[in-house]
């Protein structure tokens, strides 16, 4: 039969093939001889370092050149290709082969002229110059130097590759390879570069430019584009100006990226747009407008992210056209309106991000709404009602919806989120129990409850199964436990929590043993538990129990090697702070032991490289002097020692704390003259002090005064309302002073806040002129001390001051008129003095009552009774011991009530006032009429 052959012609047949391929005739050496050379010598130039290539995103590094030997044949070395007739070299991958040295611009390298595929991405370069050279490969249709630590201008005979398909020239992102920050883009796009790829490159697919400096090149350059482009990412490259819109019209576009170009601006086309597009990447511009109708045209898209623009308006219903569509993020916008319920038809939509936006109205309520929706961010929007029942059966591993307006209920959470893995709900009106079915969700690892209106028990098995749980704020609620049972108890069962947040609920019970070996971050603050400190886990980070009723003794603080902050204020504890605090203090960033019972010295132990900034022992009942190991604390900008009973002299070491902002030494046992400054230009931070309440004597301070830079001329940095704290926790440092007669804490200091109090001492002599440079300051109290002579009309130009108070001294003379000019003024008081003369008239003075004058029985005019006449007038002569220079004064009248709304407490101390707190044993809230 024709095409029959028998088994034995087919053995024969086969057994002659393997004697041919086996014959000594047969070539040993497919590769040339001169391709093999060409290859060795490259591999010379560079050694063999495995973190050139630590970055590598496609596979492990490989060595691959370390196979190359001298008498093999190079067709076999791994990462090269070799066409299967002419033995010459047509493919070259060296992608992540850990090569670091510098690029030779000149070499043997560039005689593979029939090379069609080159990729060097993912090694180390050494910032060489991309040699001109690469353009002498006529058959090259693929080029990838992405991340290779190349540096300059990218030559323009890069545009010579005619064939090129795929041009991947991405620089390397923002670190370097050793992990510092790199200065920005290393390689560089010139116009003539960029107008020969335009123009010749017209079989090009993917073009691939991220990180490059482009900010010479004009946008409308990439006007002429060849049509066969399918890819092009430009992220990252310093674009600006206004983007054509034909880039989004390319017939052939698939993906497109724009990225990280904050000056590129432009708006997406309105019409006549249905490219194929399948991604289309534009964050982090500054693209603007609202999004058209015609995005529903993009049949093909399946991700569109346009994150941290300037896009407005609606979101487009169309969008819900857009049946491939799996990613949608349009966080950090400005989009308004509500969210289209055509979106909840989107059944392959996997991610969706609305983030920080102003959107409002409640949620589409459509049943089987996103059935296969896995990531859900809604946050930071005006969103409210109440929540659809589609939220809490999709098959959610992330849902957030924190920082909005919703009511209600927490519905339970059904099967098919079994899966979920971070669920935030924080800051917002939520109010009832915590849902029960929190205790089926075992993948749990991130919960966030905080700022709500919940309430109810949580009950011991609520979080007994939930192993994964790192992350747990349920503060800002009124929950409380279940009886007899400790937070410890009843999260026992989660032990790998790294953070708890139980802060400002109703929290009873005492402390067992903490079962959290990695907690890091621990916040009880503001309930009710009592009993013993527990010793604390040794990777805590952060700790706040304040206004707890804790006592006992502090030893268990002493397992804390890394802790940073300390919070252990207003509870009840006793004995003396443990030597142990200095052992740890390179770490220890805040101190907050105010408001307890601890008596003793304060700790010499503060070791050199002292991490301190914010050091707070007010209210307890400690002694002896402040001692100056305190200065190893470099750093310190806060140091409260109020209220206690230290005996000492003025601290004049404190001058070695350069960044000192606020001293609180006020109602103690310090005494003596405080001297002239041994340090000249020291403690220019300073903006807070108060010294109070002691007994200084002798003139007042003015070579400190005089250095008070810290409150001179602050100016609005434009950044908003700010205070001193630790930004990485959220932790705000806080400040007992007195303000127009109250003693208050300020729960949070604003970085412009400043005042002067020396009250109630001993401090004689005048009140110095140049007091009357400090032209930011917002309170003076010189009251109760035995100053003498006139009134400065320096105060004048004090023009942020809200409050003055020099009662109860010797004063004498006029009140200067010029103080009219300070228009914050709300509070003002100079009795029990000796001044004369008629209380000036107008602007605020005009709403102060008698008491700011009581007892100047030479003053006369409104609001006293007594009239002014020419007798009143009438001054007696100064004494010997005044000023003869310092001006007569003039007419002012200060209240010491606050004034009616309108100047009220004034702006900083009524932005300042929002959590000050009365302190009277256990604080209370203040309540005062803005």
């Amino acid at each position: 039969m024709v095409g029959y052959h028998s088994p034995t012609f087919n053995l024969l047949l086969c057994f002659h093939f393997i004697s041919v391929l086996c014959s000594p005739s047969s070539p040993t050496h497919l590769c040339s001889p001169n391709q093999s050379a060409a290859l060795f010598q490259f591999k010379t130039h560079f050694s063999i370092n495995q973190t050139a290539s630590k970055d590598c995103e496609y596979s492990y590094p490989k060595a691959k050149t370390t196979s190359w030997k001298k008498g093999t044949d190079c067709c076999l070395w791994d990462g090269v290709s070799c066409d299967n007739i002419t033995g010459e070299v047509i493919s070259l991958d060296l992608s992540c082969s850990c090569l670091s040295g510098t690029f030779p611009s000149n070499t043997t390298f560039f005689l593979l002229s029939s090379l069609q595929r080159l990729d060097l991405s993912f090694n180390d370069f050494r910032k060489s110059k991309i040699s001109s050279n690469f353009g002498r490969f006529p058959s090259l249709t693929h080029l990838n130097l992405f991340y290779s630590w190349f540096s300059g201008p990218v030559p323009h005979e890069i545009s010579y590759l005619s064939n090129l398909v795929s041009l991947h020239l991405s620089d390397r992102p923002i670190t370097d390879l050793i992990g510092f920050q790199a200065p920005g883009p290393i390689l560089k796009l010139e116009k003539s570069a960029v107008n020969g790829i335009v123009r010749n490159l017209t079989k090009v697919r993917e073009i691939y430019l991220d990180g490059i400096d482009m900010s010479s090149i004009d946008p409308n350059s990439f006007v002429n584009l060849s049509y066969s482009l399918a890819s092009l990412s430009l992220c990252r490259c310093h674009l600006r100006g206004k983007l054509p819109d034909n880039i989004f019209k390319l017939p052939n576009i698939e993906y497109l990226s724009l990225d990280e170009n904050s000056k590129l601006t432009g708006q997406f086309p309105k019409s006549n747009w249905s490219s194929p597009l399948v991604i289309l990447s534009a964050s982090m511009t500054s693209l603007s407008g609202e999004l058209p109708e015609s995005f529903g045209d993009l049949k093909s898209l399946a991700g569109l992210a346009l994150l941290s623009s300037n896009f407005s308006g609606s979101i487009p219903r169309s969008l819900g056209n857009l049946t491939q569509l799996e990613f949608l993020f349009l966080s950090y916008n400005y989009f308004s309106g509500k969210i289209p319920s055509s979106l909840t038809n989107l059944a392959k939509l996997g991610l969706l991000s609305l983030r920080w936006n102003q959107l409002e109205g409640s949620l589409p309520e459509t049943p089987n709404a996103f059935p296969n929706l896995g990531f859900l961010d809604l946050s930071n929007n005006l969103l409210s009602g109440t929540t659809p029942s589609w939220l809490y059966t999709i098959p959610l591993i992330h849902l957030d919806l924190g920082n909005n307006q919703f009511i209600g209920h927490i519905s339970e959470f059904q099967n098919r989120l079994l899966s979920l893995n971070m669920l935030v709900l924080k800051n917002n009106s939520f109010r009832g129990p915590i849902p029960s079915s929190i205790s089926k969700l075992v993948n749990l690892s991130f919960l966030d409850f905080s700022s709500n209106k919940l309430n109810g028990t949580i009950s011991s098995d609520m979080f007994s199964e939930l192993h994964s749980l790192q992350y747990l704020d349920l503060s800002s609620n009124t929950l409380s436990l279940s009886s007899n049972n400790s937070v410890t108890y009843v999260l026992q069962g989660s032990k790998n929590l790294s953070v708890l947040d139980f802060s400002n609920n109703r929290i009873r019970g005492r402390l067992s043993k903490f079962p959290w070996k990695d907690i890091e971050f621990l916040n009880l603050r503001s309930n009710f538990i009592e009993g013993d400190l527990p010793e604390l886990p040794p990777n805590i980070r952060f700790l706040s129990v304040s206004n707890n009723s804790l006592t006992g003794t502090l030893s268990g603080i002493c397992n804390a090697k890394f802790i940073e902050i300390l919070d252990l204020s207003h509870n009840d504890f006793s004995g003396v702070i443990p030597q142990c605090i200095g052992s740890f203090s390179q770490s220890l960033s805040s101190l907050n032991l105010k408001m307890n019972k601890l008596h003793g010295a304060i700790p010499s132990t503060f070791a050199k490289g002292c991490a301190l900034k914010n050091l707070n022992l007010n209210s307890n009942h400690l002694e002896g002097p402040l001692k100056p190991s305190i200065t190893n604390c470099k750093d310190l900008q806060v140091l409260d020692v109020g209220n206690n009973m230290i005996n000492d002299s003025f601290p004049h070491w404190i001058e070695a704390l350069s960044e000192l902002q606020v001293l609180v030494l006020r109602s103690n046992k310090f005494h003596g003259p405080i001297t002239a400054p041994t340090s000249p230009q020291s403690l220019l931070k300073l903006r807070i002090v108060d010294l109070s309440c002691n007994n200084f004597f002798g003139p007042l301070p003015t070579g400190y005064i005089k250095d008070f830079k810290g409150m001179i001329n602050i100016l609005d940095d434009g950044k908003g309302v700010r205070y001193m704290g630790e930004r990485n926790y959220s932790y705000d440092y806080s400040v007992a002073i007195a303000v127009k007669g109250f003693e208050i804490e300020l729960m949070k200091i604003l970085t412009i806040f400043t005042s002067i109090d020396l009250s109630s001492n001993n401090f004689e002599g005048q009140i110095p002129r140049d007091i009357g440079e400090l032209s930011s300051l917002r309170g003076l109290n010189l009251s109760h001390n035995i100053l003498v002579g006139h009134i400065p009309s320096s105060l004048r130009n004090m023009t942020r001051l809200e409050w003055l108070d020099l009662s109860s001294n010797q004063l004498s003379g006029k009140i200067p008129t010029g103080l009219l000019d300070l228009t914050f003024l709300s509070s003002f008081n100079v009795s029990y003095n000796q001044l004369v003369g008629p209380i000036p008239k107008g602007k605020q003075f005009n709403t102060f009552e008698n008491g700011s004058y009581h007892e100047n029985e030479g003053l006369c005019g409104v609001p006293l009774s007594r009239g002014c006449n020419n007798n009143v007038l009438g001054q007696p002569p100064p004494a010997p011991w005044m000023n003869s220079q310092e001006d007569d004064g003039s007419k002012l009248e200060f209240g010491w009530k606050a004034v009616a709304i309108g100047y009220g407490f004034g702006f900083i101390f009524g932005a300042a006032i929002g959590c000050a707190r009365l302190r009277t044993g256990k604080p209370k809230w203040l309540l005062l009429p803005l």
